[in-house]
Formats: C-alpha cells, sequence, structure tokens
C-alpha cells in the first residue's frame, strides 16, 4: 500500500449565497480505510462530499484529494441508467475513462462477479432489483480503479441481504487500498468504520473513531420503561433509552451507549445549548 497523502477536508466552511452549510469543518479520508459521515437531513453530509469531489467549493479551510479522474463517485440515486443494460452501463462509463477492450472486460468481469451480477449482463437497470441497481452503481463508481471513492448514502433503502453484499464491497475496496468517504444512514455501518464524523446543521457534533465518539457522549443515558421527560427519549425496541445533560443522579444506573445513543445524545447535548426544539431523527 502506499503512503497516505493525507487525503480529507480540514477547517473547511462552504457557503451557498449567505446561508452557510458549513462550518469549520474537517474530516481525514487515508487510505485503506473507511471515513463515516452522519446526521440528519440538512447536516451538510452531501456538501461536504461534494467538497471532496471538486464540486463544491470552499469558502476557506483546505481540501486535499487526488485529481477528479481518480475520484469515484456514487450518489445517492444509485448513480445507474435505468434505460441501458448491466453491460452498457459498463461500457458507457468505460468509456467516459477510456477504458476499452480487453481491459475493460476484464475489469467488468471482475466486479460483477463480486458484486453478483454476471448473469444479468443484458438486463436493463431499470429491471434489476433496488439492491442490484446500488451494488452496480457501486460497481461503476469502481471501474477505474480510483484512489478515492465517495459514496453518498450508498445502501439507504436496499434490502438487508443487499446491504450486507455492498459493505462487504466496499470493505474489500478499502481493503485493497482505497480511500473511503461514505454518508451513511445505517449508525451499525458508521460503528464498523475507522472513523465517524457526525454533523448537524453543517457543524461538527462528534468526531474520531467509534470508541472515541461513544466514549466521549455528553450526559447520562439510562436505560427505562417510562422516560420522564419523552422529549429526551428515543425508543430502542420494547424500551426507552433517555438522557440527560449532567453526571448520573443519586440511584440512577447509566449504560454504556452504542453508536445509536452517543449521536443522539450528541444531538439533544446540542440543542440543549441552543435551546432548539429536539430532533432526534440524526440516522
Amino acid at each position: 500500500m502506499s503512503t497516505d497523502p493525507g487525503w480529507g477536508a480540514w477547517d473547511v466552511t462552504v457557503a451557498y449565497g449567505g446561508q452557510v452549510a458549513l462550518e469549520g469543518v474537517t474530516l481525514a479520508v487515508p487510505q485503506g480505510s473507511v471515513s463515516a459521515v452522519v446526521g440528519g437531513d440538512g447536516a451538510g453530509k452531501t456538501t461536504l462530499l461534494r467538497c471532496l469531489a471538486g464540486a463544491v467549493r470552499a469558502r476557506s479551510g483546505r481540501v486535499e484529494a487526488p485529481p477528479q479522474r481518480e475520484i469515484g463517485f456514487m450518489p445517492t440515486a444509485t448513480g445507474a441508467w435505468r434505460e441501458l443494460t448491466v453491460a452498457e452501463n459498463v461500457e458507457f462509463v468505460g468509456a467516459a475513462h477510456r477504458i476499452r477492450g480487453k481491459e475493460l472486460r476484464a475489469r467488468r468481469d471482475e466486479l460483477l462477479e463480486a458484486a453478483g451480477l454476471e448473469k444479468v449482463l443484458d438486463r436493463q437497470a431499470g429491471m434489476l432489483s433496488g439492491g442490484m441497481r446500488h451494488k452496480l452503481a457501486f460497481s461503476l463508481a469502481m471501474l477505474h480503479k480510483p484512489r478515492m471513492l465517495i459514496l453518498d448514502e450508498p445502501s439507504t433503502g436496499v434490502d438487508p441481504v443487499s446491504r450486507v453484499d455492498l459493505w462487504r464491497l466496499i470493505a474489500q475496496a478499502a481493503v485493497d487500498g482505497t480511500a473511503i468517504a461514505m454518508a451513511t444512514t445505517y449508525l451499525d455501518e458508521a460503528e464498523r468504520c475507522a472513523t465517524v464524523l457526525v454533523l448537524d446543521g453543517g457543524r461538527v457534533l462528534q468526531s474520531g473513531t467509534p470508541d472515541e465518539v461513544m466514549a466521549d457522549s455528553p450526559g447520562t443515558i439510562t436505560a427505562t420503561h417510562q422516560p420522564p421527560d419523552p422529549e429526551l427519549a428515543w425508543r430502542r425496541g420494547r424500551i426507552f433509552h433517555t438522557w440527560h445533560p449532567g453526571p448520573p443522579r443519586p440511584g440512577e444506573q447509566p449504560i454504556a451507549p452504542d453508536m445509536e445513543d452517543a449521536v443522539v445524545a450528541a444531538a439533544l447535548s446540542s440543542l440543549s445549548r441552543t435551546g432548539s426544539e429536539p430532533d432526534k431523527d440524526v440516522s
């Protein structure tokens, strides 16, 4: 594996007109690992990824990334052309990257076999299942062997089996040395990544390894069947987890947070400081 060139975004601020979309955000994207970005709608996830891809210019801060021709991008809307067959999708993207002939066929066969799509070359992408379309889009993003791969919620709306398959492809790409930045709506996926960045309203709530994010969870989290304050509670199966900003109270038994607890607690802590209405949809 080559030496990590130090790709990522450092203290980046992005504004659209007078609206700040990112403010002082840092995300390192080293080679051979997956860096996760999580947050609710409007958190700034897509803006950060587009900034890394060179599609959005930062007002301030520093962005380091390979040339655009060495970046793969998979957008939220799958990134495959429904009217084209699987083979035609590959040929179309291959032509854009000037990959042809034996080289294209070898790369196509390698990627589609890994994705379980080798038997559907003549099927239109629009006729594939949602999970198969997402795996095709991933294969297209990887066709030119990018040094950096940017994935914008690649598994959203995918069935559980296909999500496992897709995550296997992502993990293998990292093992092979690709630097991967991924926005995800699934916190169990974020927990498997090398680092996690939690955004809210364009600002950083938490960042670090999954263990660091969970260990730095603010306040106290408890499990209960009857939360004392429904605005500070969220359902976990048959019980509720509830949060308050201070240390454990007398007789209170705090629980060790998982990634979902840590992200919700970070959001509630931020809201308690600003006085905003709680919104626990931070996936």
